[in-house]
């Protein structure tokens, strides 16, 4: 399938950004990759000349133009469905897209106080009891996925849930947070070592622009 086109943001510092592009990666679709640095003087003019939202990231397929991280896999399942982007199983995958819907649009305690940081690691910061609450769910929701499957990802094959929690295996990385159990820190090493996400780490390094609101 081709003239499939990704507009991103930093590598650094775009967590939305990175759900898509692993996705795709990982399971070999082919695609264009553009990126825009965000924060800079015409950031804004340029991403709302691409789509209505302005906001990163972006997937254009011949004449259709798809904005938001889980909207564009969505679209992505359908189009090639045989990646088994969601679980098979009825019940599992009901599950898998409530845990991708929570990730959405939930964890904004994690959000502010951890940003998306790939250059950096092991950055102190103070755990809040709000903040806590987050690290702690999303602990159970590794856990019980995990419990329930073979693995090593969550649902068995890597799927846009593990492509929804990849940015906050990252910043447990960065900011040193240590896992309750063996089976959690396997599966963070796991998605840490995924060579399309060892990639993007690499290329975040290669970046210059800095983001002053999300260093710590």
């Amino acid at each position: 399938m081709a003239n499939l086109t990704l507009v991103i943001g930093n590598k650094n510092y775009s967590s939305w950004s990175l759900r898509p592009w692993l996705l795709m990666r990982m399971h070999d679709i082919a695609f264009d990759e553009v990126q825009v640095p965000l924060y800079q003087a015409h950031s804004k003019q340029d991403l709302l000349a691409r789509s209505p939202a302005g906001l990163v990231p972006i997937l254009y397929h011949q004449d259709l133009v798809v904005w938001d991280s889980l909207a564009i896999m969505e679209y992505l399942a359908e189009l090639f469905p045989a990646i088994h982007a969601w679980p098979q199983d009825q019940k599992a995958r009901a599950r898998a897209r409530s845990l991708s819907a929570e990730m959405h649009s939930g964890f904004s305690t994690l959000r502010q106080q951890m940003p998306m940081n790939c250059r950096r690691q092991h950055v102190h910061i103070d755990i809040t009891s709000h903040l806590e609450q987050d690290i702690t769910r999303i602990q159970d929701i590794w856990e019980n996925c995990l419990h329930d499957q073979p693995g090593p990802f969550l649902f068995g094959e890597f799927g846009i849930v593990d492509a929804m929690f990849a940015p906050v295996v990252t910043r447990f990385k960065t900011y040193g947070v240590t896992l309750r159990n063996a089976r959690l820190r396997r599966y963070q090493e796991q998605v840490l070592s995924l060579h399309p996400l060892r990639q993007w780490y690499e290329d975040a390094k290669q970046e210059s622009e800095v983001i002053t609101e999300s260093e710590r």
